[in-house]
């Protein structure tokens, strides 16, 4: 019987970098952007606070990366995934930093989910696209 399971986690740097490529690509869009990154275990590794960003967005950017990393999806196909029957979607979206509607995306090397980013301060569409850039700015 195995009694320890190995991990792999998305690295401080490799966070930083995600979390500031987001931010820049908010910028871009013309929306003040709020970027987390956690790890395998939904923990805090990187954050990055657009200047006027909306406060509340704070905690959004934070659960839509816990919920990507902790499903391993985004949170758009989470939303997806769960929209039938209502009591799946309601209890669901019911859970403590669980977050349905986009702007979350897991962080996956190696098929393997090493985190998630989340973003949020935009329209969905928008906190996706920042996401997507973060993701992209790590070589993903």
């Amino acid at each position: 019987m195995k009694t320890t399971i190995p991990a792999t986690s998305i690295s401080s740097e490799a966070a930083l970098a995600a979390v500031t490529a987001a931010v820049a690509e908010g910028r871009a869009l013309g929306c003040r952007m709020n970027a987390a990154v956690v790890d395998v275990g939904g923990n805090l590794v990187a954050f990055w606070r657009a200047d006027g960003a909306f406060l509340p967005s704070i905690g959004i950017a934070k659960d839509k990366a816990y919920t990507a990393a902790g499903f391993g999806c985004s949170t758009e196909d989470l939303h997806q995934a769960v929209k039938e029957p209502a009591v799946l979607r309601d209890g669901i979206a019911a859970r403590d930093g669980v977050v349905l509607f986009g702007g979350g995306h897991p962080i996956v090397v190696d098929d393997a989910v090493v985190g998630g980013i989340g973003c949020s301060g935009g329209s969905e569409e928008q906190d996706s696209a920042c996401a997507l850039a973060g993701l992209k700015a790590i070589g993903l």
